[in-house]
């Protein structure tokens, strides 16, 4: 199993990797801060002026994170 897409996320930037899943209706999130962190790590790109999730941000949503399951238990 390779570490490529292990990302230590804040709740609130799953969050928001989680929301950039489907078109934002308005074209804004609400915490732009979380969206420029996202950028920072190559998982969210602007186009336009609207965050739009990365290959790579698409495949650590789908892999997730062991804080995930620290969450739940």
């Amino acid at each position: 199993m390779s570490n490529d897409f292990d990302f230590d996320l804040s709740t609130d930037q799953w969050e928001a990797l989680k929301a950039l899943r489907n078109p934002v209706s308005n074209g804004r999130l609400a915490k732009a801060y979380l969206v420029e962190s996202l950028a920072k790590l190559g998982l969210v790109v602007m186009n336009d002026g609207v965050p739009a999730i990365t290959s790579t941000g698409r495949k650590v949503l789908v892999r997730g994170s062991c804080r995930l399951l620290d969450l739940v238990a």
